[in-house]
């Protein structure tokens, strides 16, 4: 049974499981992501805003997605076992009763605020 989190303030940068749709909304894969709405959005909705995190290193090289690695000391706070790339040109909205765990927490988001901007056209 996951862990029931959506009680819990869920804050922005958190590293989070949960099964994350994919492009055909039929199916979905446990993954690793990273709440990037704000701490202070209240839409008084049980939901957040995240951005998938990818272990597959070739999809990195876009001005979207920001290389995250886990030697460094941002890395080893995100709770990530292998490098990985995180994917601002693929966010979701999910329920946050899905959040199956939290992983980490990223305290600096300046590259990831930056990759979403490029996405967004910001």
């Amino acid at each position: 049974m996951p862990n029931q989190p959506s009680t819990k303030r869920i804050e922005r940068g958190a590293v989070v499981l949960v099964p994350f749709p994919n492009s055909d909304l039929q199916t979905a894969k446990l993954r690793p992501t990273i709440i990037v709405q704000a701490d202070n959005l209240n839409t008084n909705l049980p939901q957040a805003i995240l951005v998938m995190i990818s272990s597959n290193l070739s999809r990195a090289g876009h001005k979207s997605r920001v290389l995250l690695k886990t030697k460094t000391e941002q890395g080893k706070k995100s709770g990530l076992l292998f490098d990985s790339v995180v994917m601002t040109d693929n966010p979701a909205t999910i329920l946050t009763k899905n959040i199956t765990r939290i992983i980490g927490k990223l305290e600096e988001m300046t590259e990831i605020d930056d990759a979403l901007r490029h996405t967004l056209g910001l």
